[in-house]
């Protein structure tokens, strides 16, 4: 039988920016999640309402038309082609101020699922033995957060310059190698699954939620996932946090 995902929950809550710069989608034995990253350096005018949404919708289409089969490597290489051709057209060389994303991508395969992730995207998956799995690349300012002293603003700034060179952070922009540096998990087979933006999982950040299991639980419904993003945000109201934007899917493999 054909491998395939069904969705349980798929739900996008608008940040406080009014501008959704999250993705995702799933076809076939592939699903993905991507979270724009919201832009610190001089935006190139994309043909979107925002450079990191023009990114998001491109590249979650590009993963759409890809055929089964590929791991998840070569699909994330393949999109970024896509992507580096495209802007090309439309910003020529440009690569330090062109939008980056953090992303993931899950295929099933005869052995379970493999997992790929640039940057902070997390997936929950609770396989067939019970167990749960977090798989995560890198928190995407964690670098910054470490620093001990300086400007927090001028950090982040020069991060965003130095990403996607040896050493830094690598994030989905518009260099298919960024692939090669994608954190791949090959996990057993899924009962269910789970792909959520940082904004989304401010849940468990925020204690709302006690850690993954619970997000699991707690997102496998499309209700229970409203709920559960309308309670964060709430949350996020009482403490004068400003929002992100926030996605989820659920998803389990077609019987």
């Amino acid at each position: 039988m054909k491998l395939s995902w069904e969705t349980r929950a798929r739900v996008q809550f608008e940040g406080d920016a009014h501008v959704i710069e999250d993705a995702c989608g799933f076809n076939g034995a592939t699903a993905w999640i991507i979270d724009g990253a919201t832009t610190l350096l001089e935006p190139l005018g994309m043909p979107a309402a925002s450079d990191p949404q023009w990114l998001a919708q491109f590249l979650s289409m590009e993963f759409a038309r890809l055929r089964d089969g590929w791991g998840t490597q070569a699909q994330i290489a393949a999109a970024l082609r896509a992507v580096d051709e495209q802007a090309s057209v439309l910003v020529g060389g440009e690569h330090v101020r062109f939008p980056s994303a953090a992303l993931s991508v899950a295929t099933l395969n005869a052995d379970g699922v493999e997992v790929a992730s640039l940057a902070d995207c997390t997936v929950v998956v609770r396989t067939d033995d019970g167990a749960t799995h977090l798989v995560r690349a890198e928190l995407a300012d964690a670098r910054v957060d470490a620093a001990a002293d300086g400007n927090r603003a001028e950090l982040l700034k020069r991060d965003r310059e130095l990403r996607n060179t040896p050493g830094r952070l690598w994030v989905a922009r518009r260099e298919p190698e960024a692939a090669d540096h994608a954190h791949v998990v090959q996990l057993g087979h899924p009962e269910q699954m789970v792909m959520a933006t940082d904004g989304a999982w401010r849940a468990v950040d925020l204690g709302i939620v006690a850690g993954p299991e619970e997000f699991l639980e707690r997102t496998g419904s499309t209700v229970g996932t409203l709920e559960l993003m309308s309670e964060l945000r709430r949350k996020q109201a009482e403490i004068s946090e400003v929002a992100d934007d926030a996605t989820v899917m659920t998803l389990v493999p077609r019987r």
